[in-house]
C-alpha cells in the first residue's frame, strides 16, 4: 500500500502535501485492484479547511454578482470541455459505465447552468411608501461557511447540486466526498480554481466519520447539505441541528413503479429494467419495487425477464457494457446476501444475478441483475434499501391498493405510474405521498429549475436540493425598513409602530 499514490485534502486552493496519519484504500471495482490511497482527515484538518473557508467567505460574499457569474460561466465551460476526463475518473473509481457517467456529468452541468443565473435568482423586493415616508426592501445574503457531505453513487452530480448554488449565493464550501470515490472532488476543486474561484471558497476534506462529525459540530459551519442512507441522514440532521445549523439531509428510498392494466407493457418493462438496473441499482432514484396491478403481473414479469437476459455486465470502459460492478467488495457481498434472504422469506427468485455472465475481470465486484416475484411487504427485500441490482415485484388487485401500498411505505423519495389513463395519472400524482412523481417516466429526477427531494423518511429538514429551494437554503433574508429626516416629524412616539 505504501507505494500507491495518495489523494490528499484540497485546502486554500491547493492539495495538502503532509503525510496523513490515517488513509483509506481506493480500488477499481471492475478489477478489484488497489489503485491508490485517500487521506482520512483528523479534526485539525477540518479546522484548517473551515478557517480557510471563513476567511474566503467574507471576501467572496462582497464580490459582485457579475464577477461571481463570470467565474461560474468559466467553470461551466471548462467542465463541458473536459467532461471526458471526468468520465474516466468516475468509471475507474465508481464502476458505472461510461455513458452513465457522462449522463451524470450532463445533469451536473444543468445545475451549474441554473447557478449561472444567480443575479436574477438573488433579487430582493422593494416597496416604496409602505407607510408614510417609509420604504421597505428585502435582500438575500449568504450564510458564510457551509458543509457538503456527498455519497459515492454520484461523485459529480450530487456535489454540484449544492456547491454550485452555494458558491453562486456567496458562500464558501467545505466538501466531504465519499471515501470510496473521492478523486472527482479534487478534480472539480482544481477546475473551480482554474475558472477563477478565489482560494478557500471551495475546500475538500476526505475521510470517514471523524471528518463528518467535526463538520456537524463545528461552530464555524453555518449549514450542512447531505445525501445518504436514512439512518445516517437522521443522525446528520439531529447532530447538526443540535449544534445550531441549518440542515438539508436527503435520506434513503424504496421507489415504487406502479403499472396499471391499461399501460403499454413493453414501455413499462423497458422502464423497469432501465430504472432498476441502470448504474447497477446504485441510485437513490432507482426503481426497486414494481407494483403490478392485476391482471398484468404474469405478462409484465415475462417481458422484464426477456429484457434482463440481454443485459451485458462488464467493465464500464467497455462500450458494450450495460451495467458495471458494484462499488466495493463489501457492498457487493451485502447486496448478494439479500438474495438468500428473499428466498428464505418465500419470494420467488425469477432471475438470480449471481448466475449472470460477466464480461469483465474475475476480480471485479460483480453481481448481475436480479428479479424477485411474489414479494411480501414484510420481507427484507421489500423493506430495506438494498442499493443494488435487485428488483422486486409486488402484486396488488387494483389502483386503490397500489396507492395505499406506496403511501404505507416509510420512504417517499420517488415513484412512477405507467398508464394511458390521464385521469388515473392525475389522481396518482395528487394522492401519492412521495416527493417526486413520474408519469410513464421511471426515474423522475427534476430538471434544475425545480428542486430534488423526497418526503417522509427520505428527507430530514424542510428544504429540498438545488433549484429555487437550493437558493433559499444557502441564503438568509434580511428586511430593511427606512425613512429619511425630511419625512420624520418631531416628537416622541411611544406606541408600538403601525403603518399609516
Amino acid at each position: 500500500m505504501t507505494g500507491l499514490p495518495m489523494l490528499n485534502h484540497w485546502i486554500d486552493g491547493r492539495a495538502s502535501i503532509d503525510a496523513p496519519p490515517r488513509a483509506g484504500v481506493l480500488t477499481d471495482p471492475a478489477t478489484g485492484a488497489r489503485t491508490g490511497r485517500v487521506a482520512f482527515a483528523e479534526p485539525a484538518d477540518v479546522d484548517r479547511a473551515v478557517a480557510s473557508a471563513a476567511t474566503a467567505a467574507t471576501r467572496w460574499a462582497s464580490t459582485s454578482l457579475a464577477r461571481r457569474a463570470t467565474v461560474l460561466f468559466a467553470f461551466r465551460h471548462l467542465l463541458a470541455t473536459r467532461a471526458g476526463e471526468l468520465v474516466d475518473i468516475v468509471v475507474a473509481e465508481h464502476g458505472k459505465v461510461a455513458d452513465d457517467a457522462a449522463g451524470e456529468i450532463a445533469r451536473a452541468l444543468e445545475n451549474v447552468d441554473y447557478a449561472c443565473g444567480a443575479a436574477g435568482l438573488l433579487q430582493g423586493g422593494f416597496t416604496e411608501n409602505a407607510s408614510t415616508g417609509v420604504d421597505v426592501h428585502s435582500i438575500r445574503q449568504p450564510l458564510g461557511v457551509v458543509g457538503v457531505i456527498s455519497p459515492f453513487n454520484f461523485p459529480v452530480m450530487v456535489p454540484m447540486w449544492f456547491v454550485a448554488n452555494a458558491i453562486a449565493c456567496g458562500n464558501a464550501v467545505v466538501l466531504k466526498p465519499s471515501e470510496k470515490d473521492p478523486t472527482a472532488s479534487n478534480w472539480l476543486a482544481a477546475l473551480w480554481r482554474e475558472a477563477g474561484l478565489p482560494d478557500g471558497v471551495l475546500n475538500v476534506v476526505h475521510g470517514d466519520k471523524v471528518a463528518v462529525d467535526v463538520l456537524l459540530e463545528h461552530p464555524g459551519v453555518a449549514a450542512i447539505s447531505f445525501v445518504g442512507s436514512t439512518p445516517i441522514a437522521r443522525y446528520v440532521y439531529e447532530t447538526a441541528t443540535r449544534h445550531g445549523k441549518r440542515v438539508q439531509a436527503l435520506g434513503g428510498a424504496k421507489n415504487h413503479m406502479v403499472v396499471l392494466p391499461d399501460a403499454d407493457l413493453d414501455l413499462a418493462a423497458d422502464a423497469a429494467v432501465s430504472g432498476g438496473f441502470g448504474s447497477a441499482g446504485e441510485r437513490c432514484m432507482a426503481v426497486s419495487v414494481v407494483v403490478a396491478v392485476d391482471p398484468v403481473g404474469d405478462d409484465l414479469v415475462a417481458k422484464i425477464v426477456e429484457r434482463m437476459a440481454g443485459l451485458v455486465m462488464g467493465d464500464g470502459r467497455d462500450t458494450a457494457s450495460d451495467l458495471g460492478p458494484l462499488v466495493t467488495a463489501a457492498h457487493r457481498d451485502r447486496v448478494a446476501a439479500y438474495l438468500e434472504a428473499g428466498v428464505e422469506a418465500g419470494a420467488k427468485l425469477v432471475v438470480d444475478g449471481r448466475e449472470h455472465a460477466v464480461n469483465g475481470p474475475v476480480g471485479g465486484f460483480w453481481l448481475g441483475p436480479t428479479l424477485f416475484d411474489q414479494v411480501g411487504t414484510d420481507m427484507s427485500i421489500y423493506t430495506d434499501e438494498i442499493f443494488g441490482p435487485v428488483l422486486a415485484i409486488v402484486r396488488v388487485p387494483d389502483f386503490a391498493a397500489a396507492v395505499e401500498l406506496v403511501n404505507r411505505n416509510p420512504y417517499g423519495n420517488g415513484t412512477a405510474i405507467f398508464t394511458r389513463d390521464g385521469g388515473a395519472a392525475r389522481r396518482y400524482g395528487n394522492e401519492v405521498e412521495v416527493g417526486m412523481v413520474g408519469v410513464n417516466v421511471p426515474v423522475p429526477v427534476p430538471v434544475a429549475q425545480y428542486s430534488f427531494g423526497g418526503w417522509k423518511d427520505s428527507l430530514f429538514g424542510d428544504t429540498h436540493a438545488y433549484g429555487p429551494e437550493g437558493i433559499h437554503f444557502f441564503t438568509r433574508t434580511k428586511v430593511i425598513t427606512s425613512r429619511w429626516p425630511d419625512s420624520i416629524g418631531a416628537g416622541l412616539a411611544m406606541a408600538f409602530p403601525s403603518s399609516d
